[in-house]
């Protein structure tokens, strides 16, 4: 065969070329769907097959995605070059793998005797699980058959024995790629109820140990295999993972109304996939570990709550909780049960409370709104405990809502979750905070809440209030913490808005949001519920960095809230205010400057910084005793700190006036421009003390506060704080201006000189 494709510098294709060949030569057809895959494994068999010699004592072995007859249409191949001891083996796999190669395809590949191939089953658990999906495809058949026949039942011989090992690959999988069912952005393959966990099931299932592929695990199978082909064909190449830009894409080729269908229905199929494996591994456990039984023989019980026992390793019902009309809390206690154990709920005791347990009463009895609080605030143990109360629909008898919230995604590029998990993520995020407040119920409450309002139409935070003020008077609270709660999803993201886009050293910001928030307890409240959603959010949404700046503003508001008295602005470095000049002080994350006063030093300096590779995440500019000081909160932009010793050559040749560094940071600038929607300009005009508060809205690019910072300084502006927030790929940068900017004319010349930069 001849290779009409590149190869990469290993020699082998590069994972980009192999559509090239797959059609012209392999015949290999496209498509979505179980006709299509099989299609596809049929004209694999018959190119193989056309490959290799006919010799006794050979035979070709298909696993993986072949062996299932499950082929992806840019999915790579798994086979096993069988033999029976055949002298010139090496030759005839060469000759097989190579003309593999030519066409553009991915392989793994082995050549081993039968006897190998168990050997090294014996030891791999993931040989092992290969093996049972192995499938015949050319040569001897007998030979094949031997190893097939031979790998299940030694499988089914030792795979109690095998299974802990396997489970604990499996956990250290979920840990690297998450849940599918909750991620905005999944891996279909490697994620936690993805295609992988699939393969355990049936591995299970063959062990005879469970029946864990029923019906409805077969359905999501078949549909996350659907996704899977939809998501090749969208981008022409082998790729699991489900990325924003591509969802409509596959949507559309699956015949779902748009990216937000198919999440959804990735999620429930995820679910579907994760609940049967959970189910799965308890029947293995007590199948590895035996029933624990007392003296009379039978399984003990353990009593762990109120009508809720342990038994077998499972949470049941006491019998005296079945026999009377149950009590409308039931569920709740069987749940905060569940979750403060962490022992699963016996799948019977879950179909039992779906179905029997009455509505709750509005308002909740207590012991009903106790229950959620113990839920909310279990720590570890909510999320399991939620999730299988979700499985068996008890969540939407407490919440109605819930129905709305489930598997909504999240169009944000911060957010790793769907909006269902990331509100359970916030309280058991919270429950880390609870020792911090006055009173730890309503901030676990007002953390699993503060988002409710996303799907719905206008502002989530304003238009959520009422609908979690609605639910605390449900459940039973009085009107003051009612209040409370709607003002906790109402200011929720008052502390880091303010913190990363406002002057923290102006009374008047200090001032804004101690009126806002009223008392010390909603303040503390509310710094807790900062924190647990920022931990819920994902790695971009918190720092260091603004860490220390929300602290700094509930400290400062603190004050204000305990005295009466705004806080004083705190005083300038002192090193930067003595000395001659100019003076360049460098920390980890802090770039301080203090030189002749003169127009134009923060652009000078934010220019230097960016060529530099320096993020600014913050900008003071001050002016003490004909002193111009500049102070930086900065971070570098690729991970890799610059040199310190240039970097501040460069700030004192820089802000004495040096052309020649100048000439370098415009250069720098101007090939750096980003791309993205129309850039915005917003004016606050009662934000400040002394000054005017312009905020841009752009796309983030390298230079960016440099080039705003030389329009806004050629346009006779002067900043004296600026702000940088970076939320995924856009920023907002808040700029005080020196001066009320009182003419619109005058104002709308600064904006234009702004955009135009950006």
């Amino acid at each position: 065969m001849t290779s009409l494709i590149k190869k990469n510098a290993s020699g082998h294709p590069g994972d980009g070329d192999a559509n090239l060949l797959i059609n012209e030569v392999v015949g290999v057809p496209g498509g979505i769907g179980e006709a299509a895959r099989e299609a596809r494994a049929d004209a694999f068999d018959s190119w193989l097959g056309s490959l290799l010699p006919r010799r006794d004592g050979i035979a070709l072995i298909a696993v993986g995605g072949l062996g299932r007859r499950q082929c992806a249409p840019y999915g790579d191949l798994d086979l096993v070059l069988l033999h029976a001891g055949v002298p010139g083996t090496d030759e005839l796999a060469a000759s097989l793998w190579y003309p593999i190669w030519d066409a553009g395809l991915r392989l793994d590949h082995s050549v081993r005797t039968v006897a190998e191939a168990l050997s090294v089953a014996q030891d791999d658990v993931k040989v092992a699980l290969g093996l049972l999906d192995a499938r015949f495809v050319a040569g001897d058949r007998a030979l094949a058959d031997q190893l097939i026949r031979t790998a299940t039942d030694h499988w089914r011989r030792t795979a109690v024995r095998q299974l802990p090992g396997l489970r604990e690959l499996t956990t250290a999988r979920w840990a690297t790629h998450g849940e599918l069912a909750f991620l905005l952005e999944g891996d279909l393959k490697e994620a936690a109820g993805g295609l992988r966990d699939v393969g355990i099931l049936r591995a299970i299932a063959t062990a005879g140990i469970t029946d864990a592929l029923r019906p409805a695990v077969r359905a999501a199978h078949l549909r996350l295999l659907d996704a899977r082909d939809a998501l090749h064909q969208q981008v022409g190449r082998r790729v699991d993972r489900l990325v924003a830009q591509e969802r409509d894409g596959v949507a559309k080729l699956l015949s779902l109304d748009d990216g937000d269908a198919l999440l959804r229905r990735v999620a429930g199929d995820a679910r579907t996939v994760s609940h049967a494996l959970d189910d799965a591994w308890r029947a293995a456990d007590r199948l590895r570990s035996g029933r624990r039984r007392g003296a009379d023989g039978r399984p003990i019980r353990r009593p762990v709550a109120r009508d809720v026992v342990e038994h077998d390793g499972e949470l049941v019902l006491a019998r005296t909780a079945i026999g009377a009309r149950p009590d409308p809390s039931l569920s709740l206690r069987v749940a905060a049960a569940a979750a403060t154990t962490r022992l699963p709920i016996a799948r019977a005791t879950c179909e039992w409370l779906a179905a029997y347990c009455p509505p709750l009463p509005a308002p909740w009895p207590p012991a009903a709104r106790a229950a959620l609080i113990t839920l909310l605030g279990a720590g570890p143990g909510l999320v399991p405990a939620w999730e299988t109360c979700d499985r068996y629909g008890l969540i939407e008898g407490w919440l109605p809502e819930w129905t709305r919230l489930r598997s909504l995604p999240q169009h944000n590029p911060v957010h790793r979750f769907t909006l269902d998990r990331h509100l359970v993520q916030t309280a058991y995020e919270a429950s880390r905070h609870t020792r911090e407040v006055d009173r730890p119920d309503l901030l676990l409450l007002g953390a699993f809440l503060h988002d409710i309002g996303k799907g719905l139409v206008g502002d989530h935070s304003t238009v959520g209030a009422p609908v979690a003020e609605a639910v605390a008077a449900r459940i039973g609270l009085p009107e003051n913490e009612v209040a409370l709660i709607g003002a906790l999803v109402r200011l929720h993201l008052l502390l880091p808005d303010v913190a990363t886009r406002r002057d923290l050293a102006d009374p008047k910001t200090i001032a804004g949001v101690a009126e806002r928030v009223g008392d010390t307890t909603t303040l503390d409240l509310l710094h807790g519920l900062v924190q647990a959603d920022a931990a819920a959010t994902g790695p971009a949404a918190w720092s260091d960095w603004k860490g220390r700046l929300v602290a700094e503003l509930v400290a400062r508001v603190r004050t204000a809230l305990d005295t009466g008295v705004l806080p004083a602005p705190p005083a300038p470095d002192p090193a930067l205010v003595a000395g001659p000049l100019p003076v360049v002080h460098l920390t980890e994350d802090r770039v301080a400057v203090a030189a002749a006063d003169r127009r134009g030093l923060l652009a000078t300096v934010a220019g230097c910084l960016a060529l530099h590779r320096l993020e600014v995440l913050s900008a003071d500019a001050s002016t003490v005793d004909g002193r111009a000081l500049v102070e930086c909160r900065v971070q570098p932009r690729y991970g890799l700190a610059p040199d310190p010793i240039a970097l501040s050559a460069d700030l004192r040749r820089a802000v004495t006036g040096d052309v020649s560094v100048t000439q370098r940071l415009r250069g720098r600038a101007l090939a750096a421009r980003g791309e993205g929607a129309a850039p915005r300009v917003v004016w606050h005009r009662e934000a400040a003390t002394d000054a005017v508060l312009l905020e841009l809205r752009a796309a983030d690019a390298a230079g960016l506060l440099y080039r705003v910072t030389c329009a806004l300084d050629e346009a006779g502006a002067q900043v004296r704080a600026a702000r940088i927030s970076t939320l995924g790929a856009d920023v907002v940068d808040a700029f005080y201006l020196v001066g009320g900017w009182p003419d619109d004319a005058e104002r709308g010349r600064l904006e234009a000189a702004v955009l135009a930069a950006v």
